[in-house]
């Protein structure tokens, strides 16, 4: 915060020139004032953004650090970790922020066993994931991103895209050809190639494999083929 407010201090006097010789809008002018408020209310950027109180995208010339997307990591012991209203309350002084509570030595410990062991050191203290695989998550769906999966004789492969991006883009991830080609994509979620217990037989016989054209947007975990069409 201290570091945005001294860049943007460090801007307000080419700027007045700049709005003066009418070279920048009063409208940016004004919503940078506004940052600086925002910032010497002891507030960061992004929070005034998430809570639908400053579009960020206005100054973001001036690359301000605060206006990055937050998570923040708290380290509790093991009494702490289970302790759901000190969560509450320590989540709530960040929100909207998401915020995640993890035992760094817990963590480190579960580093050190093989899968069977680390899923049954979770669930003897009640937990359905480590810290580092909710910090993944969270992490992911904070920059916006979600993963699809393609599945060959030779190989398994996930796919990073962002959020809210159809199946034609999806493809053009993997190739430009696809993209342009687009036909349709034959689909399975994760969830239901799981519980078919990867069975494709299966999965087409209880109707889950859909066939999904241009408009549709991908969700996280979908198993996808694209079909695609090149004209040379």
């Amino acid at each position: 915060i201290l570091a945005d407010l001294q860049t943007i201090e460090n801007a307000l006097p080419k700027l007045e020139k700049d709005l003066r010789g009418k070279k920048i809008e009063p409208a940016y002018m004004d919503a940078v004032k506004q940052a600086k408020e925002i910032l010497e209310a002891g507030e960061t950027i992004d929070k005034a953004a998430r809570e639908g109180r400053f579009d960020k995208d206005s100054v973001y010339d001036l690359h301000l650090m605060s206006a990055k997307p937050f998570i923040y990591v708290f380290n509790v012991d093991d009494s702490e970790l289970q302790n759901q209203d000190l969560k509450t309350k320590l989540a709530a002084s960040v929100a909207p922020a998401p915020a995640i509570f993890l035992n760094a030595q817990f963590e480190a410990d579960l580093t050190e066993l093989d899968e069977d062991d680390a899923r049954e050191m979770l669930a003897d203290a009640g937990l359905e994931e480590s810290g580092l695989d909710q910090l993944a998550r969270v992490g992911y769906d904070t920059l916006g991103l979600s993963t699809f999966l393609t599945a060959g004789e030779k190989e398994v492969r996930a796919w990073q895209i962002h959020k809210g991006y159809t199946a034609p883009q999806a493809a053009g991830v993997i190739h430009t050809d696809f993209e342009k080609g687009f036909i349709k994509a034959d689909i399975v979620s994760y969830d239901d190639f799981v519980a078919a217990e990867g069975s494709m037989t299966k999965i087409k016989e209880e109707g889950k494999l859909r066939q999904e054209g241009r408009d549709y947007v991908m969700q996280d975990g979908d198993i996808v083929e694209f079909k695609f069409n090149v004209s040379k």
